[in-house]
């Protein structure tokens, strides 16, 4: 319990991560709870997943108000929350590099 603590007390040195596939996702929701102090974080854009039937498309969980026909388009990709990049207190630079949003995220800005 310690070590956690320690963790989540650290200041990230100021580098880059960045989010660009479900398993950068899925770090990227661990490190919001373990280093809430991460100062550096891209969000890009997310790529597809391949099966040997098909391929899974992944995108960015909608905002309020979005487009709708954006959203039927994208309506069976596997969606992923970002409202926990709000934990990140210490966040100095969110770039976002072809990651594809469609509404508002008040939450962010």
């Amino acid at each position: 319990h310690k070590w956690g603590d320690a963790a989540k007390k650290t200041i990230v040195p100021l580098t880059k991560f960045r989010v660009g596939s479900g398993k950068a996702y899925h770090v990227m929701r661990t490190m919001a709870t373990a280093l809430p102090n991460l100062q550096h974080l891209e969000l890009g854009y997310m790529c597809g997943d391949y099966d040997v039937s098909r391929t899974i498309y992944h995108r960015y969980a909608r905002g309020e108000d979005p487009d709708e026909e954006n959203a039927r388009r994208s309506s069976n990709d596997v969606t992923h929350n970002i409202d926990m990049v709000s934990n990140f207190t210490k966040l100095r630079v969110l770039k976002l590099e072809g990651a594809e949003f469609n509404g508002k995220y008040p939450y962010l800005f």
